[in-house]
């Protein structure tokens, strides 16, 4: 990367993985504009050269709103991170059709169209960045379970590797990113890792494959996972 001011737009930053992936971009340097959709003390806290939107991406008028004040900027880095659980343990079969639209929408669609929104507002050598996880791995789904949000994002890296195929002559990165199990509202007390090692390992990820083009779905050590 350049030695001038990077640029990060990271979408859903008031607490857990988006609040840390903007505590360590800012660490590095970097001038980052977070979005949330109700007000974050912790990321308010954060100071320095941050920027706070407000954008609900379910909203298609929010992310036209967000395009808008943001015309003009160029962003070396854009990450997707805002997503939710949905039921855990609950089958498919046994999930209402309201819930699996809400998760299907949040996880899945609401990211790809955010990034086809703002897709020019990132540099030519950019990268986006979706929030993935290795439970969307297809390959590696020997165990099931958590069914309706595997699917979910199944899609979400099926639908990225579309939309790399509508922009197959750009240069820009595009990674579907797995965390790690994290000690998030998500993820659990029990999970082994916590957000600031994530966090670190990501973004030291982000930095290596920056300039790299095409599409990788890995995870937060630099290692990719089958599809």
């Amino acid at each position: 990367m350049s030695e001038t001011r990077r640029n990060a737009l990271i979408i859903g930053a008031s607490r857990g993985l988006g609040l840390g992936l903007v505590r360590q971009h800012l660490a590095r340097g970097w001038h980052v504009t977070a979005t949330v959709r109700t007000p974050s003390d912790a990321l308010a806290a954060l100071g320095g050269e941050l920027e706070i939107e407000t954008l609900d991406m379910d909203r298609r008028e929010q992310i036209e709103a967000l395009a808008g004040r943001l015309q003009g900027r160029r962003f070396d880095l854009l990450f997707v991170n805002a997503g939710v659980s949905g039921p855990r343990e609950t089958p498919i079969g046994d999930v209402p059709v309201e819930e699996i639209n809400r998760v299907f929408n949040t996880n899945a669609v609401s990211p790809i169209r955010l990034a086809d929104r703002l897709y020019d507002l990132v540099a030519p050598d950019g990268t986006i960045a979706f929030m993935s996880s290795i439970l969307g791995s297809v390959a590696a789904n020997t165990k099931g379970g958590t069914e309706l949000y595997r699917a979910s994002k199944a899609a979400l890296n099926t639908l990225a590797r579309s939309f790399v195929a509508r922009h197959a002559d750009a240069r820009r990165t595009v990674l579907s990113v797995h965390p790690g199990w994290v000690r998030t509202d998500m993820g659990g007390e029990g999970a082994p890792l916590d957000v600031e090692t994530s966090t670190r390992g990501m973004t030291d990820m982000l930095e290596r494959r920056h300039g790299s083009g095409g599409h990788a779905f890995v995870d937060y050590r630099n290692q990719e996972i089958p599809w």
